[in-house]
């Protein structure tokens, strides 16, 4: 039997209504948050701001174990939580956001592993890319840090597409910690801080007058050359390390350049990271902020 015309216009009055109903809500919800949020940072950028947080991405498949998810979908709600941190990073004024992506040790896991870690990484890649309102937004410049050579060619590639897409863009910075660790970036600096001194001797021996040199002609690296030669060189060194899910290892994450900042371990879940642990993490950096500047001058 067909439905009452006069009813199902009325039914669909009402399913409208009730649509217009929770747009109503969340719009004023959304409306809410981002006035409490830009009231928080009010009060927050009355203190020292970090200039730069580095991040490891930690607790992506427990999240998904937890909440008894496929391993993929955790990594997805990994992505969602990263563009939500670094929009309240740049909207604070943090101006340089790391992110710990994938180290050199884990292309020793299982081939079908690794492959299934490069696709989702490539996939993450060009979908931050259509994120063009966060990109354009804040100014968003993309590095890829590391041994770039290798990635699966299809990353290296949308890695490729990524730096030069955003190389206009000075503002703010997304270092992404690729094909990396520090037991390797260490002994590559000091490897081509020796062959650059090297490159500037003479044939006969002799030393050019801009060279450093010990007692004889012998060529002093120094540390400011090492330091020169790192592929973190790009950006100043982190004022916060934070790594999700309580965690407090620093899995031979920049360990050159996390001397004397702040370690933070939240409890969450890197899927659960937002806007509450960031402003935490932040509080805790003021409050330790002369200390650390001090051991910085000391250093």
């Amino acid at each position: 039997m067909a439905e009452d015309p006069i009813i199902a216009t009325d039914n669909s009055l009402k399913k409208l209504e009730l649509e217009r109903s929770d747009d109503t809500v969340s719009r004023f919800l959304g409306g809410l948050n981002h006035t409490i949020r830009k009231l928080v940072f009010r009060v927050i950028s009355s203190g020292p701001i970090p200039q730069h947080i580095a991040f490891i991405l930690d607790g992506n498949r427990r999240f998904a174990k937890k909440w008894k998810m496929t391993e993929g979908a955790g990594h997805k709600a990994g992505f969602l939580a990263l563009m939500s941190v670094l929009k309240y990073c740049y909207e604070i004024g943090v101006k340089y956001v790391t992110v710990y992506a994938f180290s050199l040790d884990n292309f020793n896991r299982r081939p079908d592993e690794v492959q299934y870690v490069m696709d989702l990484m490539q996939e993450k890649i060009e979908g931050f890319l259509k994120e063009l309102s966060l990109v354009n937004k804040y100014g968003v410049r993309v590095m890829f840090i590391g041994d770039l050579k290798r990635l699966y060619e299809p990353v290296r590639v949308a890695a490729e597409k990524a730096m030069a897409a955003t190389a206009g863009n000075t503002k703010t910075y997304l270092l992404v910690c690729v094909a990396y660790t520090s037991s390797h970036e260490i002994p590559r600096a000091v490897y081509e801080s020796c062959e650059e001194k090297n490159g500037v001797m003479n044939e006969n021996g002799s030393v050019n007058g801009d060279v450093n040199t010990g007692n004889g002609s012998e060529v002093v690296v120094k540390m400011v050359d090492i330091e020169k030669h790192m592929y973190m060189a790009v950006a100043p060194d982190p004022d916060i390390l934070v790594r999700s899910s309580g965690e407090t290892r620093l899995s031979n994450f920049l360990l050159w350049q996390t001397t004397n900042c702040l370690l933070y371990s939240p409890k969450e879940l890197w899927p659960e990271m937002g806007f509450w642990p960031l402003v935490s993490c932040i509080l805790e950096f003021q409050k330790n902020y002369k200390y650390l500047e001090k051991k910085k001058k000391q250093a």
